[in-house]
Formats: structure tokens, sequence, C-alpha cells
């Protein structure tokens, strides 16, 4: 089972592995900027009550477009078994987004008939979202390291 899952990826070049993990990165970039702008957006002054209704929706487009990007494999046939798993954790930063997304929708139906300021819809938002961006900055920094570690030996 194992040989053939390591021909099945040995056939990707490194050229076409390094275009990969190039599109993979922007992706990611572009979802966890998405979420950044909806994070922002309902704490701006002017906008308080409109930015709220478009917000959550760019904040899901952004989690999802992170999430779909880590899930696509970059992984080099070479590649230890420790950075693999370094990479995969970073999908669960993802699914945090996709958790913080899904308690903004709940949330503001929950408050829909009482007006309650952003910050009473968007707690636990900012909690998973806080979670997802440790996850993240801890896997890159960790793959960082161990990628310089492995083409040293």
């Amino acid at each position: 089972m194992k040989k053939v899952k390591a021909s099945a990826q040995g056939s990707v070049s490194a050229e076409q592995l390094g275009k990969r993990r190039k599109y993979v990165e922007l992706g990611a970039s572009l979802g966890l900027l998405l979420v950044l702008a909806a994070m922002i957006a309902p704490f701006l002054s002017g906008l308080v009550g409109h930015s709220m209704m478009w917000a959550k929706w760019v904040y899901a487009a952004g989690a999802l477009l992170y999430t779909c990007a880590r899930v696509v494999n970059v992984n080099a046939p070479s590649d230890s078994l420790r950075l693999r798993r370094l990479r995969r954790l970073e999908f669960w930063a993802g699914m945090c987004f996709i958790v913080g997304g899904a308690f903004w929708f709940y949330k503001e139906q929950y408050y829909s008939g009482i007006f309650a300021g952003p910050l009473a819809v968007m707690r636990q938002t900012v909690a998973f979202t806080m979670a997802g961006a440790v996850i993240q900055i801890v896997a890159s920094w960790m793959i960082a390291s161990r990628m310089r570690k492995e083409a040293k030996a």
C-alpha cells in the first residue's frame, strides 16, 4: 500500500511541486487576508450595522479558501513524517476558521431580535480565529525550521 502511494506521488516533478506549493501558499494567503478584512470590518466606526451582513460572508469565503488550499498535498515523497504532520496541522487552523465562521452565522441568528454589539455576536468567532492564527503561526515556524534541518542533513 505504501509503495502505491509513493509511486503515485513520485510522478510529480520537483518543478510541478514547486508550482503547486506556490499556488497553495497564494491561495492560503488570500484566504487569510479575507479573514482579516472580515474581522476588522465590524469594528470600523461607520460600518457597524451594515458591515456585519457582508463581513460574515467574506469571513466564510476566506476560511473556506484557506482550508481548501491546505487540503492540497504539497509533500514531496522524500519529506519526513514530521514535516508531513506539520503541514497537516495547518489544515486544522483552517478548521478553526470554519468553526469561527459557523459561530458567526449562528450567533447573528441568535441575537437577531435583540440589539447586541458586534463583540457579543462575534465572541466565539474571535476566539476560534485567534486559535487558528496561533496554530498557523506555530506550524509555519516549525515547518520552516524543520525544512532547514532537513536541508542541512
